[in-house]
């Protein structure tokens, strides 16, 4: 199998789409997906973009794609890259896809500097825990990650 990863392109922008979908699907949260074409084309491909894609193509068929951004460790005085999302469709799992998607992002990061590569992975997604540790990633279990969105956030922003 011959596995490519590319740094996406606005031309990627659908196929982004359908594998945001199905990840969505996947994680059991399809209900929360609210991102259109124009808004995949804005973030990802805009002038003010801050997050980058990758896409994976097996044997020159879309697999699977992923989507990061840098952050910043005031303690290592280093960026860090994040990933957000990273999806290898049901068809393309165990032919090394996943772990080659990783391993380029793993290089960017080295490469770039960066201190840290980090993700969050759904607690009851064992598969990809397993995975993960397979290759050395470890828990960050004294962190408990807080989201503030949608009208709370409305209303924390607005002192209300």
């Amino acid at each position: 199998m011959d596995i490519q990863i590319q740094p996406a392109r606005l031309a990627d922008a659908p196929q982004i789409l359908a594998f945001i979908a199905e990840l969505a699907r996947y994680e059991r949260a399809e209900h929360e997906v609210s991102a259109s074409l124009a808004d995949i084309e804005r973030t990802l491909f805009g002038p003010e973009a801050v997050a980058k894609a990758l896409v994976c193509r097996v044997d020159d068929q879309p697999a699977g794609f992923a989507v990061y951004f840098m952050t910043y460790s005031t303690w290592l005085g280093k960026n860090g890259l994040y990933l957000e999302d990273l999806y290898i469709s049901p068809a393309f799992r165990g032919c090394g896809a996943g772990k080659a998607l990783l391993r380029h992002l793993a290089r960017l990061a080295h490469d770039g500097g960066c201190g840290r590569f980090e993700w969050s992975v759904l607690d009851w997604n064992q598969p990809a825990i397993d995975f993960y540790q397979s290759f050395g990633a470890a828990p960050q279990a004294e962190w408990v990650r807080y989201r503030l969105a949608g009208e709370d956030l409305r209303r924390f922003a607005r002192d209300e």
